[in-house]
Protein backbone atom coordinates (compact mmCIF):
# COMPACT_ATOMS: atom_id res chain seq x y z
CA UNK A 1 0.00 0.00 0.00
CA UNK A 2 1.34 3.15 -0.43
CA UNK A 3 0.35 6.80 0.74
CA UNK A 4 0.79 10.07 -0.84
CA UNK A 5 1.20 13.44 0.77
CA UNK A 6 1.59 16.28 -0.39
CA UNK A 7 3.01 18.36 2.60
CA UNK A 8 3.60 21.44 1.16
CA UNK A 9 0.00 23.89 1.89
CA UNK A 10 -2.23 23.74 -0.56
CA UNK A 11 -2.58 27.34 -1.55
CA UNK A 12 1.18 27.37 -2.42
CA UNK A 13 1.08 24.21 -4.34
CA UNK A 14 -1.70 25.92 -6.35
CA UNK A 15 0.49 28.81 -6.84
CA UNK A 16 3.62 27.07 -7.94
CA UNK A 17 1.28 25.72 -10.95
CA UNK A 18 -0.62 28.78 -11.93
CA UNK A 19 1.78 31.52 -11.75
CA UNK A 20 5.18 29.50 -13.44
CA UNK A 21 7.36 30.12 -10.52
CA UNK A 22 11.00 28.86 -11.41
CA UNK A 23 10.71 24.75 -11.48
CA UNK A 24 13.02 22.22 -9.33
CA UNK A 25 14.92 22.31 -12.92
CA UNK A 26 16.23 25.88 -12.27
CA UNK A 27 18.44 24.16 -9.90
CA UNK A 28 21.96 23.54 -11.12
CA UNK A 29 23.69 21.72 -8.72
CA UNK A 30 24.35 18.01 -8.09
CA UNK A 31 21.17 15.73 -7.04
CA UNK A 32 21.43 14.82 -3.18
CA UNK A 33 19.66 11.32 -1.96
CA UNK A 34 19.58 10.91 1.68
CA UNK A 35 19.43 6.97 2.94
CA UNK A 36 18.73 6.16 6.63
CA UNK A 37 18.18 2.89 8.21
CA UNK A 38 16.51 2.84 12.01
CA UNK A 39 18.43 1.55 14.78
CA UNK A 40 21.48 0.41 12.63
CA UNK A 41 24.67 0.58 14.35
CA UNK A 42 27.89 -0.48 12.60
CA UNK A 43 27.56 -4.06 12.11
CA UNK A 44 28.04 -4.20 8.57
CA UNK A 45 30.35 -5.99 6.29
CA UNK A 46 32.43 -2.58 5.61
CA UNK A 47 32.65 -2.17 9.05
CA UNK A 48 34.72 -5.32 9.73
CA UNK A 49 31.72 -7.49 11.03
CA UNK A 50 32.52 -11.08 10.56
CA UNK A 51 29.25 -12.43 9.76
CA UNK A 52 27.16 -9.78 8.94
CA UNK A 53 26.23 -9.27 4.99
CA UNK A 54 26.09 -5.89 3.62
CA UNK A 55 26.93 -6.31 0.17
CA UNK A 56 25.19 -3.38 -0.88
CA UNK A 57 26.48 -0.89 1.50
CA UNK A 58 30.03 -2.55 1.35
CA UNK A 59 30.14 -1.32 -3.06
CA UNK A 60 28.78 2.41 -1.80
CA UNK A 61 31.43 2.25 0.68
CA UNK A 62 33.72 1.53 -2.09
CA UNK A 63 33.05 4.16 -4.09
CA UNK A 64 32.77 6.74 -1.66
CA UNK A 65 34.62 8.04 1.80
CA UNK A 66 33.43 5.80 4.74
CA UNK A 67 34.01 7.05 8.23
CA UNK A 68 35.36 5.33 11.19
CA UNK A 69 34.07 6.98 13.62
CA UNK A 70 31.00 9.24 13.48
CA UNK A 71 28.56 9.74 16.51
CA UNK A 72 24.55 10.90 16.92
CA UNK A 73 24.16 13.60 19.08
CA UNK A 74 21.27 12.14 21.39
CA UNK A 75 20.85 7.92 20.83
CA UNK A 76 16.63 7.95 20.18
CA UNK A 77 15.15 8.27 17.07
CA UNK A 78 13.42 11.73 17.54
CA UNK A 79 15.77 14.03 19.34
CA UNK A 80 18.63 12.44 16.48
CA UNK A 81 16.16 13.08 13.72
CA UNK A 82 15.24 16.46 14.97
CA UNK A 83 18.95 17.13 15.08
CA UNK A 84 20.46 16.14 12.01
CA UNK A 85 17.83 17.91 9.61
CA UNK A 86 18.50 21.01 11.22
CA UNK A 87 21.89 21.06 12.18
CA UNK A 88 21.57 21.66 15.97
CA UNK A 89 22.73 20.04 18.95
CA UNK A 90 19.63 18.47 21.07
CA UNK A 91 20.40 21.27 23.45
CA UNK A 92 19.52 24.15 20.61
CA UNK A 93 16.40 22.16 19.34
CA UNK A 94 14.78 21.82 22.54
CA UNK A 95 14.34 18.00 22.03
CA UNK A 96 14.96 15.37 24.56
CA UNK A 97 12.25 12.45 23.64
CA UNK A 98 10.50 11.17 20.60
CA UNK A 99 6.60 12.09 19.59
CA UNK A 100 7.69 15.97 19.45
CA UNK A 101 7.37 18.27 16.00
CA UNK A 102 10.65 19.86 15.67
CA UNK A 103 8.43 23.13 14.77
CA UNK A 104 6.87 22.93 18.65
CA UNK A 105 10.36 24.23 19.50
CA UNK A 106 12.44 25.48 16.93
CA UNK A 107 9.22 27.59 14.92
CA UNK A 108 11.47 29.56 12.23
CA UNK A 109 13.99 26.86 11.57
CA UNK A 110 15.22 26.16 8.04
CA UNK A 111 15.62 22.11 7.63
CA UNK A 112 18.26 20.81 5.44
CA UNK A 113 15.95 19.65 2.48
CA UNK A 114 14.15 23.51 2.87
CA UNK A 115 17.70 24.83 2.12
CA UNK A 116 17.88 22.66 -1.19
CA UNK A 117 13.78 23.57 -1.90
CA UNK A 118 14.96 27.24 -1.40
CA UNK A 119 17.19 26.95 -4.68
CA UNK A 120 14.53 25.10 -6.49
CA UNK A 121 15.10 21.42 -5.78
CA UNK A 122 12.42 18.90 -5.97
CA UNK A 123 12.45 17.77 -2.24
CA UNK A 124 10.78 14.69 -1.52
CA UNK A 125 10.35 11.94 1.73
CA UNK A 126 10.10 7.96 1.15
CA UNK A 127 9.32 6.61 4.25
CA UNK A 128 10.44 7.55 7.85
CA UNK A 129 13.06 10.37 8.21
CA UNK A 130 11.73 12.62 11.45
CA UNK A 131 10.48 10.35 13.96
CA UNK A 132 7.56 7.62 13.79
CA UNK A 133 6.40 5.69 16.52
CA UNK A 134 6.98 2.06 15.06
CA UNK A 135 4.94 0.14 13.95
CA UNK A 136 1.88 1.80 14.52
CA UNK A 137 2.87 4.89 12.53
CA UNK A 138 4.21 2.99 9.17
CA UNK A 139 1.54 4.22 6.38
CA UNK A 140 0.99 7.34 8.16
CA UNK A 141 3.56 10.80 8.21
CA UNK A 142 4.19 10.40 12.06
CA UNK A 143 5.73 13.51 13.64
CA UNK A 144 7.05 14.73 9.78
CA UNK A 145 7.86 18.45 9.27
CA UNK A 146 5.09 19.34 6.12
CA UNK A 147 7.71 22.44 5.49
CA UNK A 148 10.47 20.50 4.59
CA UNK A 149 8.72 18.28 1.44
CA UNK A 150 7.20 19.03 -2.04
CA UNK A 151 5.44 15.24 -1.09
CA UNK A 152 5.60 12.55 0.75
CA UNK A 153 5.13 8.82 -0.31
CA UNK A 154 4.29 6.71 3.00
CA UNK A 155 5.04 2.84 2.40
CA UNK A 156 2.92 0.35 4.03
CA UNK A 157 3.17 -3.21 3.97
CA UNK A 158 2.27 -7.05 5.05
CA UNK A 159 4.49 -6.31 8.13
CA UNK A 160 2.12 -3.99 9.76
CA UNK A 161 -0.86 -6.46 9.36
CA UNK A 162 0.71 -9.21 10.55
CA UNK A 163 1.46 -8.26 13.59
CA UNK A 164 -0.25 -10.96 15.48
CA UNK A 165 2.15 -13.49 13.47
CA UNK A 166 5.11 -11.63 15.75
CA UNK A 167 7.00 -12.83 18.68
CA UNK A 168 7.40 -10.16 21.22
CA UNK A 169 9.57 -10.51 24.78
CA UNK A 170 6.12 -8.67 25.38
CA UNK A 171 3.17 -9.75 24.04
CA UNK A 172 1.40 -7.28 21.79
CA UNK A 173 4.54 -4.92 22.13
CA UNK A 174 6.77 -4.45 19.17
CA UNK A 175 8.34 -0.93 18.82
CA UNK A 176 9.86 -0.97 22.11
CA UNK A 177 10.76 -4.35 23.07
CA UNK A 178 12.90 -6.81 21.24
CA UNK A 179 9.94 -8.96 18.91
CA UNK A 180 10.68 -10.75 15.46
CA UNK A 181 9.24 -12.84 12.86
CA UNK A 182 10.57 -14.72 9.94
CA UNK A 183 7.72 -13.70 7.19
CA UNK A 184 6.49 -15.31 4.40
CA UNK A 185 6.41 -13.81 1.15
CA UNK A 186 8.72 -11.93 -0.77
CA UNK A 187 11.04 -8.27 0.17
CA UNK A 188 8.78 -6.34 -2.50
CA UNK A 189 5.42 -6.93 0.05
CA UNK A 190 7.39 -5.31 2.90
CA UNK A 191 7.25 -1.58 3.91
CA UNK A 192 11.24 -1.55 2.75
CA UNK A 193 10.19 -3.40 -0.14
CA UNK A 194 7.70 -1.26 -1.30
CA UNK A 195 9.68 1.66 -0.23
CA UNK A 196 12.71 0.81 -2.80
CA UNK A 197 9.99 0.24 -5.89
CA UNK A 198 8.95 4.01 -4.78
CA UNK A 199 12.09 5.28 -4.64
CA UNK A 200 13.62 3.80 -7.95
CA UNK A 201 10.05 5.19 -9.52
CA UNK A 202 10.84 8.88 -8.56
CA UNK A 203 14.56 8.22 -9.48
CA UNK A 204 12.76 7.01 -13.07
CA UNK A 205 11.06 10.15 -13.39
CA UNK A 206 13.38 12.73 -12.31
CA UNK A 207 16.19 11.24 -14.81
CA UNK A 208 13.47 11.86 -17.44
CA UNK A 209 12.50 14.92 -16.45
CA UNK A 210 15.80 16.83 -15.70
CA UNK A 211 14.64 18.56 -12.47
CA UNK A 212 16.86 18.86 -9.62
CA UNK A 213 16.03 16.62 -6.26
CA UNK A 214 16.88 16.02 -2.52
CA UNK A 215 15.09 12.75 -2.24
CA UNK A 216 15.70 11.07 1.64
CA UNK A 217 14.47 7.39 1.92
CA UNK A 218 13.79 6.22 5.54
CA UNK A 219 13.90 2.07 5.50
CA UNK A 220 12.11 1.27 9.09
CA UNK A 221 14.84 -1.83 9.29
CA UNK A 222 15.96 -2.65 11.15
CA UNK A 223 13.85 -1.47 14.21
CA UNK A 224 12.05 -3.24 16.37
CA UNK A 225 10.00 -5.64 14.99
CA UNK A 226 12.51 -7.79 13.55
CA UNK A 227 10.71 -8.37 10.25
CA UNK A 228 12.43 -10.33 7.30
CA UNK A 229 11.21 -12.94 4.53
CA UNK A 230 12.53 -16.06 5.88
CA UNK A 231 15.55 -16.24 3.27
CA UNK A 232 17.76 -13.58 5.40
CA UNK A 233 17.31 -15.43 8.37
CA UNK A 234 18.78 -18.69 6.77
CA UNK A 235 21.88 -16.87 6.34
CA UNK A 236 22.23 -16.22 9.98
CA UNK A 237 22.02 -20.21 11.79
CA UNK A 238 21.62 -19.71 15.62
CA UNK A 239 24.35 -21.82 16.37
CA UNK A 240 27.15 -19.20 14.98
CA UNK A 241 25.62 -16.37 17.00
CA UNK A 242 27.39 -15.43 19.92
CA UNK A 243 25.93 -13.18 22.19
CA UNK A 244 27.91 -11.12 24.51
CA UNK A 245 28.74 -11.52 28.18
CA UNK A 246 29.03 -9.10 31.04
CA UNK A 247 31.50 -10.04 33.85
CA UNK A 248 30.74 -10.40 37.41
CA UNK A 249 30.80 -7.17 39.30
CA UNK A 250 30.60 -5.00 35.83
CA UNK A 251 27.41 -2.80 37.02
CA UNK A 252 29.46 -1.52 40.27
CA UNK A 253 32.46 -0.05 37.86
CA UNK A 254 29.95 2.36 36.40
CA UNK A 255 28.16 5.59 37.45
CA UNK A 256 24.72 5.11 38.46
CA UNK A 257 23.26 7.00 35.30
CA UNK A 258 25.10 4.46 33.16
CA UNK A 259 24.11 1.54 34.99
CA UNK A 260 20.52 2.90 35.27
CA UNK A 261 21.06 3.36 30.75
CA UNK A 262 22.29 -0.44 30.25
CA UNK A 263 19.55 -1.97 33.10
CA UNK A 264 16.58 -0.06 33.08
CA UNK A 265 14.72 -2.37 30.24
CA UNK A 266 15.18 -5.36 32.18
CA UNK A 267 14.71 -7.39 28.30
CA UNK A 268 18.17 -9.36 29.02
CA UNK A 269 16.49 -10.94 31.96
CA UNK A 270 14.20 -13.14 29.60
CA UNK A 271 16.61 -13.95 26.76
CA UNK A 272 16.38 -17.53 28.21
CA UNK A 273 16.64 -20.97 26.19
CA UNK A 274 17.99 -19.18 23.21
CA UNK A 275 15.94 -16.08 22.49
CA UNK A 276 18.87 -14.20 22.73
CA UNK A 277 21.04 -15.67 19.60
CA UNK A 278 17.65 -15.61 17.76
CA UNK A 279 17.15 -11.79 18.63
CA UNK A 280 20.22 -11.16 17.25
CA UNK A 281 19.70 -13.68 14.40
CA UNK A 282 16.62 -11.54 13.72
CA UNK A 283 18.45 -7.76 13.88
CA UNK A 284 21.29 -9.35 11.43
CA UNK A 285 18.49 -10.64 9.65
CA UNK A 286 16.72 -7.45 9.17
CA UNK A 287 20.25 -5.53 8.19
CA UNK A 288 20.48 -7.70 5.44
CA UNK A 289 17.36 -7.48 4.23
CA UNK A 290 17.26 -3.36 4.40
CA UNK A 291 20.76 -3.62 2.85
CA UNK A 292 19.35 -5.63 -0.31
CA UNK A 293 16.69 -2.99 -0.59
CA UNK A 294 19.33 0.06 -0.80
CA UNK A 295 21.30 -2.43 -4.04
CA UNK A 296 18.02 -1.90 -5.54
CA UNK A 297 17.88 2.06 -4.88
CA UNK A 298 21.25 2.16 -5.70
CA UNK A 299 21.37 -0.40 -8.95
CA UNK A 300 18.63 2.55 -10.35
CA UNK A 301 20.87 5.11 -9.69
CA UNK A 302 23.10 3.23 -11.57
CA UNK A 303 20.78 2.27 -14.59
CA UNK A 304 19.60 6.04 -15.14
CA UNK A 305 23.07 7.68 -15.11
CA UNK A 306 22.10 9.57 -12.27
CA UNK A 307 24.72 8.36 -10.41
CA UNK A 308 27.17 10.37 -12.18
CA UNK A 309 25.11 13.53 -10.71
CA UNK A 310 24.15 12.32 -6.89
CA UNK A 311 25.39 12.80 -3.78
CA UNK A 312 24.47 9.69 -2.10
CA UNK A 313 24.63 10.13 2.45
CA UNK A 314 24.53 6.65 4.19
CA UNK A 315 23.88 6.43 7.62
CA UNK A 316 21.81 5.68 10.48
CA UNK A 317 19.94 7.94 13.21
CA UNK A 318 21.84 6.21 16.28
CA UNK A 319 24.15 2.83 17.11
CA UNK A 320 22.23 -0.13 18.82
CA UNK A 321 23.20 -2.61 21.89
CA UNK A 322 22.45 -6.08 21.10
CA UNK A 323 23.68 -7.37 24.01
CA UNK A 324 26.84 -5.57 25.04
CA UNK A 325 26.96 -4.10 28.29
CA UNK A 326 24.31 -6.76 28.95
CA UNK A 327 21.55 -4.15 27.16
CA UNK A 328 19.54 -4.70 23.93
CA UNK A 329 18.47 -1.38 21.75
CA UNK A 330 19.55 2.18 22.60
CA UNK A 331 19.86 4.67 24.89
CA UNK A 332 23.07 4.78 26.49
CA UNK A 333 26.16 7.04 26.13
CA UNK A 334 28.49 3.61 25.59
CA UNK A 335 29.99 3.12 21.90
CA UNK A 336 27.48 1.00 20.85
CA UNK A 337 24.53 3.69 20.96
CA UNK A 338 26.36 6.56 19.79
CA UNK A 339 28.40 5.19 17.29
CA UNK A 340 26.54 5.10 13.71
CA UNK A 341 27.71 4.33 9.89
CA UNK A 342 28.37 7.09 7.35
CA UNK A 343 29.33 6.47 4.02
CA UNK A 344 29.28 9.78 1.95
CA UNK A 345 29.97 9.16 -2.37
CA UNK A 346 29.24 10.90 -5.36
CA UNK A 347 30.23 14.48 -7.03
CA UNK A 348 32.72 16.45 -5.08
CA UNK A 349 34.49 12.93 -2.67
CA UNK A 350 37.49 13.07 -3.92
CA UNK A 351 39.15 10.38 -1.68
CA UNK A 352 37.27 7.34 -3.18
CA UNK A 353 37.67 3.83 -1.58
CA UNK A 354 39.07 5.69 1.59
CA UNK A 355 38.35 5.48 5.28
CA UNK A 356 37.93 8.96 7.06
CA UNK A 357 39.60 8.49 10.88
CA UNK A 358 37.87 12.36 11.56
CA UNK A 359 35.13 12.32 14.18
CA UNK A 360 32.39 13.25 12.60
CA UNK A 361 28.98 14.55 14.11
CA UNK A 362 25.46 14.11 12.44
CA UNK A 363 24.73 17.57 12.93
CA UNK A 364 27.56 17.65 9.87
CA UNK A 365 25.47 16.39 7.22
CA UNK A 366 23.93 20.00 7.08
CA UNK A 367 26.51 22.06 6.04
CA UNK A 368 28.45 19.38 4.23
CA UNK A 369 25.91 18.63 1.54
CA UNK A 370 25.59 22.98 1.23
CA UNK A 371 29.25 23.00 0.46
CA UNK A 372 29.44 19.83 -1.78
CA UNK A 373 26.35 21.23 -3.70
CA UNK A 374 27.90 24.99 -3.81
CA UNK A 375 25.41 26.57 -1.53
CA UNK A 376 25.90 29.04 1.36
CA UNK A 377 26.04 27.24 4.62
CA UNK A 378 23.30 29.13 6.80
CA UNK A 379 24.71 30.98 10.31
CA UNK A 380 22.47 29.16 12.50
CA UNK A 381 24.41 25.16 12.02
CA UNK A 382 26.20 23.86 14.75
CA UNK A 383 27.56 21.75 12.32
CA UNK A 384 30.70 21.64 10.60
CA UNK A 385 31.56 20.63 6.70
CA UNK A 386 32.85 17.68 6.24
CA UNK A 387 34.42 18.21 2.86
CA UNK A 388 38.33 18.31 3.68
CA UNK A 389 37.58 14.92 4.40
CA UNK A 390 35.50 13.94 1.17
CA UNK A 391 38.91 15.78 -0.40
CA UNK A 392 41.90 14.25 1.73
CA UNK A 393 40.56 11.33 4.02
CA UNK A 394 43.42 11.83 6.14
CA UNK A 395 42.05 15.75 7.49
CA UNK A 396 40.27 16.26 10.47
CA UNK A 397 37.50 19.01 10.81
CA UNK A 398 36.71 17.56 13.94
CA UNK A 399 39.00 16.80 16.73
CA UNK A 400 35.99 15.25 18.76
CA UNK A 401 32.37 13.84 18.68
CA UNK A 402 29.71 15.01 21.38
CA UNK A 403 26.61 12.56 22.40
CA UNK A 404 24.10 13.43 24.98
CA UNK A 405 21.18 11.17 26.84
CA UNK A 406 19.18 12.03 29.72
CA UNK A 407 21.70 14.07 32.25
CA UNK A 408 25.03 12.68 30.68
CA UNK A 409 27.05 14.03 28.21
CA UNK A 410 29.96 12.11 26.49
CA UNK A 411 33.08 13.20 24.42
CA UNK A 412 34.35 10.66 21.77
CA UNK A 413 38.27 11.61 20.36
CA UNK A 414 40.03 9.27 18.19
CA UNK A 415 41.70 7.65 21.89
CA UNK A 416 38.90 7.98 24.53
CA UNK A 417 35.41 8.51 25.23
CA UNK A 418 35.18 10.76 28.44
CA UNK A 419 31.22 10.71 30.14
CA UNK A 420 29.83 12.59 32.85
CA UNK A 421 26.55 12.06 34.41
CA UNK A 422 25.35 15.22 36.22
CA UNK A 423 26.03 19.11 36.33
CA UNK A 424 29.67 18.95 36.19
CA UNK A 425 30.30 15.49 36.75
CA UNK A 426 28.67 15.18 40.39
CA UNK A 427 27.07 12.17 39.14
CA UNK A 428 30.08 10.15 37.87
CA UNK A 429 32.30 9.96 35.37
CA UNK A 430 33.76 7.39 32.78
CA UNK A 431 37.12 6.94 30.92
CA UNK A 432 37.34 4.71 28.38
CA UNK A 433 40.68 3.88 26.02
CA UNK A 434 39.92 2.59 22.88
CA UNK A 435 43.01 1.56 22.08
CA UNK A 436 43.28 -1.11 24.96
CA UNK A 437 39.99 -1.19 25.27
CA UNK A 438 37.08 -0.69 22.35
CA UNK A 439 34.23 -2.66 23.92
CA UNK A 440 34.10 0.39 26.86
CA UNK A 441 34.41 -2.35 29.83
CA UNK A 442 37.22 -1.12 31.94
CA UNK A 443 36.29 2.31 33.56
CA UNK A 444 39.75 4.19 34.00
CA UNK A 445 38.05 7.34 35.72
CA UNK A 446 39.11 6.85 38.56
CA UNK A 447 42.52 5.93 38.54
CA UNK A 448 45.15 8.41 39.66
CA UNK A 449 47.22 7.47 36.69
CA UNK A 450 44.39 8.85 34.06
CA UNK A 451 44.40 12.11 36.56
CA UNK A 452 45.39 13.96 33.62
CA UNK A 453 43.72 12.78 30.43
CA UNK A 454 40.42 13.04 33.03
CA UNK A 455 41.31 16.64 33.90
CA UNK A 456 41.88 17.48 29.91
CA UNK A 457 38.79 16.11 28.61
CA UNK A 458 36.70 16.96 30.99
CA UNK A 459 37.62 20.80 30.33
CA UNK A 460 37.50 19.61 26.47
CA UNK A 461 33.51 18.42 27.18
CA UNK A 462 32.53 21.03 29.18
CA UNK A 463 33.83 23.73 26.23
CA UNK A 464 31.91 21.18 23.95
CA UNK A 465 28.27 21.18 26.32
CA UNK A 466 28.31 25.45 26.34
CA UNK A 467 28.52 25.43 22.56
CA UNK A 468 26.10 22.73 22.22
CA UNK A 469 24.09 25.13 24.82
CA UNK A 470 24.62 27.86 22.76
CA UNK A 471 20.84 29.87 21.24
CA UNK A 472 20.53 29.20 16.86
CA UNK A 473 21.26 32.48 15.85
CA UNK A 474 18.56 33.87 14.59
CA UNK A 475 16.35 31.50 15.26
CA UNK A 476 13.49 31.38 18.06
CA UNK A 477 13.22 28.94 20.89
CA UNK A 478 9.96 28.01 22.57
CA UNK A 479 10.42 26.39 25.96
CA UNK A 480 6.66 24.61 26.95
CA UNK A 481 5.26 23.76 30.12
CA UNK A 482 4.89 20.39 30.00
CA UNK A 483 2.01 20.04 31.87
CA UNK A 484 0.10 22.81 30.47
CA UNK A 485 1.64 22.77 27.17
CA UNK A 486 2.07 26.75 26.62
CA UNK A 487 5.22 28.42 25.86
CA UNK A 488 7.29 29.91 28.14
CA UNK A 489 11.00 32.09 27.62
CA UNK A 490 13.77 30.33 27.32
CA UNK A 491 16.56 32.24 29.63
CA UNK A 492 19.16 31.52 27.01
CA UNK A 493 17.04 32.67 23.81
CA UNK A 494 17.14 36.23 22.74
CA UNK A 495 14.39 37.50 20.27
CA UNK A 496 14.70 36.47 16.75
CA UNK A 497 18.20 37.97 15.32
Amino acid sequence: MIRYDCRFPVLICFLVVATGLPSAAAADGPNVLFLICDDLNCDLGCYGHPLVKTPNIDRLAARGVRFEHAYCQYPLCGPSRASFMTGLYPDQTLIHRNSVYIREHVPNVNTMSQMFRDVRYTAARVGKIYHYNVPKHIGTSGHDDPYSWNYTINPEGRDVHEEGQIFSLVPGSFGGTLSWLAADGTDDEQTDGIAAHETSSVLRRHAKSGESFFLAVGLYRPHTPYVAPKKYFGMYPVEKIKVPTVPSGYFDTIPNGARISVTRKKQREKLVGGLAEQAIQAYYASITFADAQLGKILQTLDETGLAKSTIVVFTSDHGYHMGEHGHYQKTTLFENAAHVPLVIAGPGVEAVGQTASTPAEMVDFYPTLAELAGLDIPEFLSGVSLLPALKDASVRPRESALTQYSNGYSIRTLHYRYTEWGDGGTEGSELYDHQSDPAEMHNLAGGVEHKGVVAELSGMLHARIAQAKQPPAGLKQNVFDNKRRVPQKNPRSSAVR
